[in-house]
């Protein structure tokens, strides 16, 4: 296991920056079941908006998600997208529970 406090300084910054790379600055949480896509594409890590385009699509298609999970029935979703945005996904305003 690396001791990140035993890397000279700059190399600390690197790492840093690095596991947070990805994650979008500010990102709030946002509800499955009404948000449109471009909210989606800002607040869900990993999701660009074409695919936050075909959630909405497959949404309006096949009614509302009961879960997060029904995310992975969208064919632009997977489950690393789920694993990493878990504190941020809600569905009608409750947040997701990875069980």
């Amino acid at each position: 296991i690396m001791c990140l406090s035993k890397l000279p300084p700059l190399y600390g910054a690197l790492i840093a920056a690095l596991i947070s790379f990805g994650q979008p600055a500010g990102a709030e949480p946002v509800d499955i079941n009404q948000a449109h896509a471009p909210r989606l594409a800002e607040n869900i890590v990993g999701m660009g908006p074409v695919p936050a385009g075909a959630i909405v699509s497959y949404r309006n298609e096949n009614g509302a998600f009961q879960s997060v999970e029904e995310l992975l029935e969208a064919p632009v979703i997977g489950p690393k997208v789920l694993e990493n945005n878990e504190e941020t996904l809600l569905v009608d305003g409750k947040a997701y529970q990875n069980c």
